[in-house]
This record gives structure tokens, sequence and C-alpha cells, in this order.
């Protein structure tokens, strides 16, 4: 029996994978203020692993300024009960900042072996000249898909076509993709890629990174 395809391309979320989880700062900033798990994820982030019209999502596929977002977030904070400021749960994860230099390897050797990478990550626009200097992107990537920038947000398939696209009109069997939530993870799955969650021990993720590749 012939085996899996052979791998073409290596999609890379940002937060959470190269970085510590924004939704784990979100876990412990919810801890700390003494709300029930996933409370404050939820207010902040919204239902994450869907597309909706929370403040949040709308920031994302770059709708609203963040100033709007943070307001209506705060609002809906405010509401229950609780400070659901963003920018606390933004400066709790800058006091757990630092790039991850596995990953980095990663897709450095993949890159250098001939595979097609690319970034995606959903984003804000305001939020773009703090991450984008904190990895060599030119030097990893060949292209970033930023859901500000094009409108669109995990977990709509819409972004991981538009990452494909751009990379040539890969073939999603031959193509894996990573990223620390897990909703995100199964919509690349059912278009057809390959998907690694990526967890707070980043270990496991490059083991089953680097079987994948292991015949490149």
């Amino acid at each position: 029996m012939p085996g899996p395809p052979r791998l073409e391309a290596a999609l890379f979320d940002f937060g959470g994978v190269f970085t510590a989880s924004p939704f784990a700062a979100a876990e412990s900033v919810g801890a700390e203020l003494g709300a029930a798990p996933g409370r404050l994820l939820e207010l902040v982030f919204g239902p994450y692993g869907e597309d909706t019209d929370h403040p949040w999502h709308r920031l994302e596929r770059g709708e609203i300024p963040f100033g709007d977002a943070r307001d209506a977030i705060i609002a809906l904070g405010r509401s229950a009960g609780l400070d659901a400021d963003p920018v606390r749960v933004f400066q709790k994860l800058s006091g757990d900042a630092g790039i991850r230099p596995a990953f980095v390897d990663r897709a450095r050797r993949l890159r250098g072996a001939g595979v097609r990478t690319a970034l995606v990550t959903n984003n804000a626009r305001e939020f773009r000249d703090r991450w984008r200097p904190l990895l060599p992107l030119d030097e990893l990537f060949e292209l970033v898909v930023d859901s500000s920038e094009v409108g669109v947000r995990k977990p709509d398939p819409a972004i991981f076509r538009m990452a494909l696209d751009g990379l040539g009109g890969i073939d999603p069997a031959r193509a894996v993709f990573l990223d620390d939530f897990e909703a995100n993870v199964v919509a690349a799955r059912a278009l057809g890629l390959r998907g690694v969650l990526v967890g707070p021990d980043p270990a496991p993720a490059l083991a089953e990174l680097d079987a994948l590749i292991a015949g490149l």
C-alpha cells in the first residue's frame, strides 16, 4: 500500500507555536480574578472555535480597530462582573514572552529542504509592529497570511485555501498545519491538511512534525 503523500508545505500559527499561548495567558489572568475556568477566555476572545461577530473576531478580520474591540470587551466583562480588559491578558503574555527556538529551527530546516512554508495567523493590525520583528519572517516563510489583512480568520477554511494558493496551489493532502487551538487544527484537517496540535510543552508536537518530515 502506498504511504501518505509527500509533504510539500508547512503552515504555522504564530502565537502559541512560536511564542507562549495567549489562551493560557487569559486562563492565568482569569484565575487571578477568581473567574471560573474558561470564563475570561470566552469574554475576551469569544467562542474561538467559531467565526462570529464577537468584537475580537471582528478585530481579527480587520473590521474594527483595537480600541473599539477593547471597549466592547470591557463592557462584556463589566456585565459579567469581571475585568475583561484584553490589555491585561497581553501584559501577562508579554511576561511569558520568548520565542521557542525549536520551532524556528524546524521552520528553517523545512524551508531549507525545499518545503514551502507559510505563517497563518489570527491577528490585529495594531499588533503588527510588535509581533513581526520577533521572527526572521522573510527567512522562515515564503508567505504570511494575517487575518486582519485578508479579512478572514481561522477556523474559516478560506484562510487555509489562501495560504495553499499563495504557495502555488499546494494540494491540502500534501500540507501540514500547526496551531495551539484545537478547533483550528480540526478545521485544517477537514480541508485535507495534516494537523498538529501544539501544547504548552512543544516536544510532542515537534516529535509529530519530525515524524511527518522524516522522509525528506
